[in-house]
């Protein structure tokens, strides 16, 4: 029986499968330093975890709206309006199993077979998966570690085609860390608004900033109808086990979207949806500084072994560039990745899996001691090459 051409098009997740195969290695007794996995190593603040206990306790096991119980959607929109400055109604956000299931709901809403997305790379490992799941056609566009991994305009546009439907930024970025400038924001409005093009902005990494300011493009005039706006409360909470993210867009969007959810999930779990509601009563900003610090420190270190890299703006993770490492033991940046975990028991992401070859991730959300061990191990594996 042949299955879905759709779904044979796509690998799992890269990340998934790194983060899998270091938790095998510590399994079996190994000390294995972990820089795969992309969530918080902090634990989910104490009064989220209290609000859920209480949402059990009170009964609220039910079923919800599709789009999500109102409190949590008021909520949100309150909260870009007074962060943001955009104006949603609750009837304009849908609440998801996180943000990976926002996006693909925005993406199966705007999608026909055939329709073109543009992807800048390097790019967060699902959107190309998801684009190909939904019947479209990702189209790359390559950001420069030489430019700090922010996009040329000319080089977007001239990557748009008669059949191009949306394009997908991602700022902060994964995997490298970089914000998009009001300047490249503005330049890519002005193009979307030239040409028609819908934007997929996934801001999941907003509160994680540490040398710039978040801006959202939807925001910024002509923007709103034709943008979706996608958040979670995975990385800013601690909540990435959770499953809680949501999408903000037009009305007309919207209505689209809880259908799909209304079939697909019919709601997120009710007692995640009132733990993300007390979310926005909780600081977070000490883990935000602990992140800076670590970064810091993840900065100086790679800088000692004379790693090129662009210096991460925000989120969690610096790319950096292999690609005079390889050719000789190692061909591409996986066979890097599995090398240095076998050899070195550090575990990090081939920039294969973020359509970028010749670099590889690593995150920097553990302690300042893993930090310290993984990267001299680091350091004592390139020597070896």
């Amino acid at each position: 029986m042949d299955l879905s051409h759709f779904v044979s098009s796509v690998t799992p997740s890269a990340t998934l499968e790194f983060n899998k195969k270091a938790l095998e290695l510590a399994r079996s007794g190994e000390d294995v330093v972990k820089f795969t996995a992309g969530e918080p190593d902090f634990p989910t603040p104490r009064p989220i975890v209290d609000a859920a206990i209480k949402a059990l306790n009170e009964g609220k096991t039910k079923y919800t709206n599709a789009a999500g119980i109102d409190e949590l959607r008021k909520a949100i929109a309150l909260k870009l309006q007074k962060e943001n400055n955009m104006t949603y109604s609750p009837e304009e956000i849908v609440v998801a199993n996180g943000g990976k299931q926002a996006i693909y709901n925005v993406l199966k809403a705007l999608l026909n077979v055939g329709d073109e997305v543009i992807i800048i790379s390097p790019a967060w490992v699902s959107y190309e998966a998801q684009i190909l799941l939904c019947g479209g056609v990702p189209v790359i566009v390559q950001a420069d570690v030489e430019r700090d991994f922010i996009p040329e305009i000319n080089e977007i546009e001239s990557s748009i085609t008669d059949k191009t439907k949306a394009i997908m930024i991602n700022s902060p970025n994964n995997p490298t860390g970089a914000i998009y400038p009001e300047s490249f924001l503005e330049e890519l409005a002005d193009l979307c608004i030239k040409e028609d093009l819908f934007v997929i902005s996934d801001e999941v990494y907003e509160k994680l900033v540490f040398d710039a300011s978040h801006l959202s493009i939807a925001s910024m005039d002509g923007m709103k109808e034709r943008s979706a706006v996608i958040n979670a409360f995975s990385k800013t909470y601690a909540m990435t086990g959770w499953r809680v993210g949501y999408s903000a867009t037009s009305t007309k969007l919207a209505k689209e979207i809880s259908k799909i959810q209304s079939h697909l999930a019919s709601n997120v779990n009710t007692i995640a949806q009132y733990a993300a509601l007390k979310a926005f009563e909780v600081d977070t900003s000490s883990m935000v500084e602990e992140f800076r610090k670590r970064r810091d420190l993840v900065v100086s270190r790679l800088s000692e072994i004379g790693l090129k890299f662009s210096k991460p703006a925000g989120a969690f993770y610096v790319f950096i560039d292999i690609r005079p490492y390889l050719g000789r033991r190692y061909v591409n940046s996986n066979e890097f990745a599995l090398g240095l975990l076998e050899e070195q028991k550090v575990g990090m992401v081939p920039g294969s899996a973020f359509s970028c070859e010749g670099f590889i991730r690593m995150s920097y959300s553990s302690s300042v001691e893993e930090l310290k061990k993984g990267i001299d191990r680091f350091g004592r594996f390139l020597k070896a090459i």
